[in-house]
């Protein structure tokens, strides 16, 4: 199989050895639009001529503004093989932050998906003052488009090859900017060896019978992108889904063996079958929580007995065969990553027959450090999975993991202060996470380094390990757990409503509001059991206290969350400092 040097050798592979009718496919008006291998290929090559023909050449850069779609990786292949770097935005991100970014950045062109998102790229162009051309997928009133450029390429006679030829492994990929919840925004340095290793790196990941696979998380993060090169390194068909609200009917349609998740949308997806349990009865009932029950007592494979293997296929056959066919009915294996995976949302999956890998990593390290395998002998649960075999990692004295290897980034965009802070003289990159390395080789995360803190006892509380299990709960949908300099940890509580207003009804409380609702007594009771059933497991001084229970659930688009999902902790102290405030008067 040809070594893959630079990005682009990964398509040249795909055309060699996997050409087929679909190659990757995307949504327009809810029919699929497909691209063939050579459809594609054709597009990458008229748009690299027409890019040329522009004046872009290698050392330039490019952002792209756009949900998830093959023009996404049309735009980043064309770049890519003429040395231009890829510079992804968000497209959640503010006007002020996308201004910078692409100053920052030095960007010569904007690639933006629609209507909606040029809008936001123009103002910020205009409140800037930046001269900068755009070009859209869709249609947009008054704006050059995407085709238009491929139209022009089509007419071209220039030979690609020598610029091809003049990319090397170490030029930069793509410029990914973190998400600036304190201070601007920094640009991480990612070159083409970078991801390429880590590429490499996890191709046991992916069963050789995979054929299929679904995408839905933003391929402006460097997990869902990495992970894309993987598919497209081994073959694979690639379906990117319209959006999170029509996934479950995308995932119905595609029936992929593959796809990538955060755990948010892992505990949506099993507090729905949960929900679904409870609406059966009688004997179908009391066989769906036997079977739950015997999935949350799922060990890593060959520790669970005979015995417990017999009932587990019955459970299989049963019940668990129901949930794969609501995936699409191929689902072998959900790549999970992000935040943290409840540790039972990883065996009663495994139970199912669904294999969920944990992995870890971050924008600078390409992204994967440790991975669970979906090899039986090769994950353990409340792990984040081995070291990579390329990687080094050792845990400094105070607990934080450092990592160096070859998907690690060189450094911060014009920011040497930043990159003298992140990676010491050794060459070790400090990731600000505090884990632990297993006797078997087992990487475990225990806390962000930045995210810890100290009550005015003097004890150290990890606020992760106290969300991640309060999450185990079907009443709780978001938690932050506080406390920095305090008496005592609190909690920040976004109910599950959809379950919390079930329960209301059937105990009889009337509510005409989610305001009304979260003030109810018996309510908060309730709240109160769930906490001090979900404490048990940690110290005195972990224990959460007290809670304030919040009517609105915290979002992208309201600056509570980053892009993959975690929690802006700033953001969501500040706003609701008041509540905070009462919490620890009384």
């Amino acid at each position: 199989m040809n070594k893959l040097i630079r990005l682009f050798d990964i398509i040249d592979r795909y055309q060699s050895q996997y050409a087929q009718d679909t190659m990757v496919a995307g949504k327009h008006d809810g029919a699929w639009v497909k691209y063939s291998t050579d459809r594609f290929v054709t597009a990458v090559d008229n748009l690299s001529k027409a890019l040329v023909n522009k004046g872009m050449q290698k050392g330039d850069k490019v952002a792209l503004m756009s949900g998830n779609r093959p023009e996404w990786n049309i735009v980043d292949f064309a770049c890519n093989q003429l040395g231009v770097a890829i510079v992804p935005l968000y497209p959640t991100l503010s006007a002020q932050d996308l201004s910078y970014i692409v100053q920052d950045a030095g960007a010569k062109l904007v690639f933006v998906s629609n209507a909606d998102l040029t809008k936001k790229v123009d103002q910020a162009i205009d409140d800037h003052q930046l001269e900068i051309d755009i070009y859209t997928f869709d249609k947009v009133a008054g704006k050059a488009s995407y085709e238009s450029l491929i139209d022009q390429g089509k007419a071209l006679d220039i030979d690609l090859a020598p610029i091809r030829a003049a990319v090397d492994s170490d030029d930069l990929l793509t410029l990914i900017y973190t998400s600036g919840t304190t201070g601007k925004p920094k640009g991480v340095f990612l070159t083409h060896g970078n991801i390429l290793s880590n590429v490499e790196a996890c191709s046991h990941l992916v069963p050789k019978h995979a054929k299929t696979a679904l995408s839905f998380l933003p391929l402006c993060h460097i997990f869902e992108r990495m992970v894309v090169y993987l598919y497209l390194s081994k073959g694979i068909q690639i379906y990117y889904a319209e959006n999170l609200d029509n996934i479950v009917a995308d995932i119905n349609d595609v029936k992929p063996q593959i796809f990538t998740t955060v755990p948010r949308v892992l505990e949506k997806v099993y507090d729905k079958i949960v929900e679904k349990g409870k609406l059966l009865t009688g004997i179908k009932k009391s066989l769906f929580f036997w079977a739950l029950d015997l999935g949350h007592r799922y060990q890593e494979p060959p520790k669970n007995g005979f015995y417990y293997n017999i009932q587990l296929g019955i459970a299989r056959k049963l019940i668990f065969s129901k949930w794969k066919e609501a995936l699409g009915g191929n689902i072998e294996l959900i790549i999970s990553g992000g935040a943290a995976l409840q540790e039972r949302l990883g065996r009663v999956f495994w139970a199912a027959g669904i294999k969920v890998l944990e992995g870890y990593g971050l924008t600078e390290t390409s992204p994967v450090i440790a991975v669970n395998s979906h090899v039986e002998t090769d994950v353990k649960f409340g792990t984040v999975g081995r070291v990579l075999k390329n990687l080094e990692v050792k845990i400094a004295g105070d607990g934080e993991i450092l990592v160096k290897g070859p998907s690690i980034t060189t450094g911060y965009f014009k920011n040497d202060e930043a990159t003298r802070e992140a990676i010491d003289q050794e060459g070790f990159f400090h990731t600000g996470d505090i884990g632990e390395l297993t006797q078997d080789g087992f990487l475990k995360i225990t806390d962000r380094k930045k995210e810890m803190f100290k009550t005015a006892g003097g004890k150290y509380v990890a606020p992760q390990a106290l969300e991640n299990k309060f999450m185990e709960s079907t009443l709780v949908a978001q938690v932050m757990v506080i406390g920095e300099n305090q008496r005592f940890p609190a909690a920040l509580i976004v109910p599950a409503f959809e379950e919390l207003e079930k329960w209301a009804k059937h105990k009889g409380i009337s509510f005409s509001s989610k305001e009304e609702l979260i003030k109810n007594s018996e309510v908060i009771d309730k709240y109160q059991k769930e906490l001090d059933r979900l404490n048990n497991d940690f110290g005195q001084w972990e224990k959460v206290k007290k809670f304030e229970l919040l009517p609105k659930e915290w979002t992208i688009d309201g600056g509570e969350l980053t892009p993959k999902l975690s929690l802006k902790r700033k953001v969501i102290f500040k706003n609701f400092e008041a509540i905070i405030n009462k919490i620890y008067e009384e």
